[in-house]
C-alpha cells in the first residue's frame, strides 16, 4: 500500500519522488502544495520546485468546488478516485485526468496524496489489459458487481423506461451504475456521462442555498452503510446546467450475498407541489385576511343591528321630507360626498342610510364612525387601523373603518367633533382614497364613498378658523339639510302613530289611539329634541298609561316666558319623590359610574351604553348636555 511505504521509517529522503505516477503531496486544510514530484512537473510541462508551497486549488482554477468536495470526501473515506478534473500544461492543451487519492500521516492531520494519470494515456493502457483478461477468460471482481446492476437493468428495463420518477444505481463507491431515462431528463445528463461518475459530486454536492453538502451526510451513503432504506421527503438535486430543483426520494441498498454493493435511488420532482403549497399558503393567509375583515365587518354591523334605529322609513308628507325624498333620489346613484346637515334628533342617519340604500354600493356595508366619541389619541387607528405594536395596547392587527367600507360608504357622524390638527389626514384621504395603517409604511387603496354629520354651523367653524375649508369643500359636494320637527308640524300626527304602534308592540300593551285632542297637544309643544324625542315622550306615554294616553306638554309660549328666575322652587317632600335637580344629579352619578366601570368606552359590549341599556348616541348626547368628558375616565399606562 502507497501509505504503508509512506509511513515506513526506513524510506528517507524525498519519498514522493520514488512514486512512477505524478503525484502531489497537499495539506487539504490550508489549499497548500507540501510536495511534488518530478513527474508532476513533466505532466504540466513545469520545474516541480515551482508547485511546492502553492495553493492546490491554483492547477484547478475552473474547479476549486469540485476539488474541495473530493478531498472532504478523501479524508472522510481515506481514498477515493474520479475521473472529472484537468489541469492546463503550459503549451496551452488540456490534459484530462484520472485521480486517486490517499489521506496520510496521523489522524490529526488534513495531508492527501493525489497520484494523478493522463486518461488519454491510460485508455490504450487499459484496452490492452482488458483484452488480455478476456482472451484468458477470466474477469475481476468489479466486474462480477458490475455484471449484477447490468442484469438488474436487463431486467426491469420496461420498468425503468415506463415509470414517471428518475431511478438511477450506485455502487459501494457512490458510482454511478445505471439511470432511466426519466432521470436523464431531471437531470440533464445523458446516461453514458452519469456511468462510472461519483453521483453524490454531480448531482447532490450542495445544498438549495448552495452550502457545501458533505459526504457523510448523505443518506444515499448511508443506506448502503447501514444496510437499510432511506426515506427523504425534501431535498435538493443539481442539473447539468447549474440548476437545482427539490426532491424526494428513497434510497435502497442492493446486497449481494448478504454484504451491500450499492443502492437504487429513486427520486421525484416536486416543484410543482411545492409551488401549489406556496399557492396554497398564499391563499389561506388572504383567506385568513378576508376572515379576519369578515369578523370585523360583522362585529360591527351586529352592534349597529343592536342599537335599534329610532325608525327604519322616512314618514312624513310635508313638503320639507318630499324634499328631502327628492334631493336623495338625485344623489344616490351618484358617488358624490353628501354633507347632512340639522339639529340633533332630526334623522340625519337615517337619510345617511337611505342614500346608502338607493346607490349601486348597497350590497357593500354603510359603516358609521361617531367622530364625537373617539378619543383625539385614537383617531387614526379607529380610522385607518394599526398593526400589532404600533403602539401601547396595540396587541395585534386591525382594521380601520375606511377599510372595513371599501366599496361601500363611510358615514361621519357628528363630523364638526374632529380635532382640527386630525382633519388634514382626512383630507388627504379623501383626496386620495388612500392610507396607511398606524405602524405600517405599506399604502392601502380603498374606494369609499363618504356622507357627513353635523349639527353645527361648519361655514361659521371655517370662518373661524376651527375646521378646514378646504376639508368643508370636499365634505358639501351636495348638502341635504335635516329640517327641524317644529318646521314641519303636519308629520307630527303620522310619526306619532307610528311610534306608537311600535311602543305598544314593544311593551306587550294594548293598542292605543292617538285623539284630535293629543294631536293638538303635540303640535303645540316646540320639540327642542326633534323626531328623537317625541319617540321618547310617545314611549313614556304607553308605558304610564291606563289605557288611555295623557300628554301633558308645555306649549311653545309658556317655554318662551319661563326664565330661571320665575321658575317656583322646589319642594321637598318626604318619601320617594325627588326634584328635577335631585334627578338630573342621579343621573350624572349614574352616568359617571358607568364610564367608571367601562374605563371611558362608550361604544361595544363593554361599553358604558350597554351597561345602562341604552343607545350609545343616546349616551353621547347625555353626556354632551351634562358637559361630562368620557376621555377623562380612560385608565392610562403608568
Amino acid at each position: 500500500m502507497i501509505t504503508e511505504a509512506i509511513n515506513a521509517p526506513e524510506l528517507t529522503g524525498n519519498w514522493i519522488d520514488h512514486l512512477p505516477e505524478a503525484a502531489l503531496l497537499v495539506d487539504a486544510g490550508r489549499d497548500l502544495i507540501l510536495s511534488a514530484n518530478s513527474a508532476m512537473g513533466r505532466m504540466i510541462g513545469s520545474d516541480r520546485q515551482s508547485l511546492v508551497g502553492t495553493p492546490c486549488t491554483h492547477l484547478f482554477t475552473d474547479q476549486r468546488p469540485q476539488l474541495i468536495a473530493f478531498t472532504e470526501e478523501t479524508l472522510f473515506r481515506s481514498h477515493g478516485w474520479s475521473r472529472d478534473f484537468f489541469l492546463q500544461h503550459r503549451d496551452g492543451h488540456t490534459v484530462e485526468l484520472e485521480i486517486s487519492s490517499s489521506r496520510v500521516g496521523e489522524a490529526e492531520t488534513q495531508n492527501v496524496l493525489l497520484l494523478l494519470r493522463d486518461r488519454r494515456q491510460l485508455r490504450t493502457l487499459r484496452e490492452r489489459h482488458d483484452a488480455n483478461h478476456y482472451h484468458r477468460g477470466g474477469l475481476l471482481e468489479w466486474r462480477r458487481v458490475e455484471e449484477l446492476f447490468k442484469d438488474m437493468e436487463r431486467e426491469n428495463q420496461l420498468i425503468l423506461h415506463a415509470v414517471g420518477e428518475g431511478i438511477y444505481g450506485v455502487d459501494a463507491e457512490g458510482r454511478g451504475t445505471f439511470a432511466n431515462p426519466a432521470a436523464e431528463r431531471m437531470l440533464g445528463w445523458r446516461i453514458d456521462e452519469l456511468m462510472g461518475r461519483v453521483l453524490h459530486r454531480v448531482v447532490h454536492h450542495s445544498h438549495a442555498d448552495g452550502s457545501l453538502y458533505p459526504l457523510k451526510d448523505c443518506p444515499i451513503y448511508a443506506a448502503f452503510r447501514d444496510a437499510s432504506v432511506k426515506r427523504v421527503g425534501e431535498d435538493w438535486f443539481w442539473r447539468k446546467d447549474g440548476s437545482g430543483f427539490p426532491v424526494e426520494y428513497t434510497s435502497t441498498p442492493i446486497l449481494d450475498n448478504g454484504h451491500p454493493v450499492g443502492a437504487v435511488v429513486v427520486f421525484r420532482d416536486i416543484s410543482a407541489r411545492q409551488e401549489a403549497q406556496k399557492e396554497l399558503q398564499k391563499a389561506l393567509e388572504e383567506v385568513e385576511t378576508l376572515k379576519h375583515r369578515l369578523e370585523m365587518e360583522n362585529a360591527y354591523l351586529q352592534e349597529e343591528l343592536s342599537a335599534e334605529y329610532h325608525f327604519h322609513e322616512i314618514f312624513g308628507q310635508s313638503e320639507a321630507i318630499k324634499a328631502i325624498v327628492r334631493r336623495i333620489g338625485m344623489v344616490a346613484p351618484t358617488d358624490a360626498n353628501v354633507l347632512i346637515t340639522g339639529e340633533s334628533g332630526t334623522g340625519k342617519e337615517l337619510i345617511a342610510r337611505a342614500i346608502h340604500q338607493s346607490s349601486s354600493r348597497r350590497d357593500r356595508p354603510l359603516i358609521r364612525v361617531n367622530c364625537a366619541a373617539i378619543p383625539k389619541d385614537l383617531f387614526e387607528s379607529e380610522f385607518f387601523g394599526h398593526i400589532k405594536g404600533a403602539f401601547t395596547g396595540a396587541v395585534s392587527d386591525r382594521v380601520g373603518r375606511f377599510e372595513l367600507a371599501d366599496g361601500g360608504t363611510l358615514f361621519l357622524d357628528e363630523v364638526g367633533e374632529i380635532p382640527l390638527e386630525l382633519q388634514g389626514k382626512l383630507l388627504r384621504v379623501l383626496q386620495d382614497q388612500q392610507f396607511e395603517r398606524v405602524g405600517e409604511n405599506n399604502t392601502r387603496a380603498v374606494d369609499v364613498r363618504v356622507i357627513a354629520a353635523t349639527n353645527r354651523d361648519l361655514k361659521s367653524e371655517v370662518q373661524e378658523k376651527t375646521f378646514r375649508e378646504d376639508l368643508y369643500f370636499r365634505l358639501n359636494v351636495f348638502p341635504i339639510e335635516s329640517v327641524p320637527l317644529r318646521r314641519r308640524l303636519e308629520d307630527i300626527p303620522i310619526l306619532a302613530q307610528e311610534f306608537l304602534n311600535r311602543a305598544c308592540q314593544k311593551f306587550n300593551r294594548p293598542q292605543l289611539a292617538l285623539k284630535e285632542r293629543d294631536v293638538e297637544t303635540l303640535k303645540a309643544y316646540h320639540w327642542p329634541g326633534n323626531v328623537r324625542e317625541l319617540e321618547n315622550v310617545i314611549e313614556r306615554q304607553v308605558i304610564t298609561s291606563d289605557g288611555r294616553l295623557d300628554l301633558d306638554l308645555p306649549g311653545p309660549e309658556s317655554a318662551a316666558r319661563t326664565t330661571p328666575a320665575e321658575v317656583a322652587p322646589a319642594r321637598h317632600y318626604s318619601g320617594d319623590l325627588m326634584t328635577e335637580q335631585e334627578l338630573r344629579e342621579l343621573e350624572k352619578q349614574n352616568l359617571t359610574r358607568a364610564l367608571t366601570m367601562s374605563s371611558g368606552r362608550v361604544f361595544g359590549d363593554d361599553g358604558a351604553a350597554a351597561m345602562l341599556g341604552i343607545k350609545p348616541t343616546t349616551l353621547t348626547s347625555r353626556l354632551k348636555k351634562l358637559k361630562i368628558e368620557p376621555r377623562e375616565f380612560q385608565v392610562r399606562p403608568e
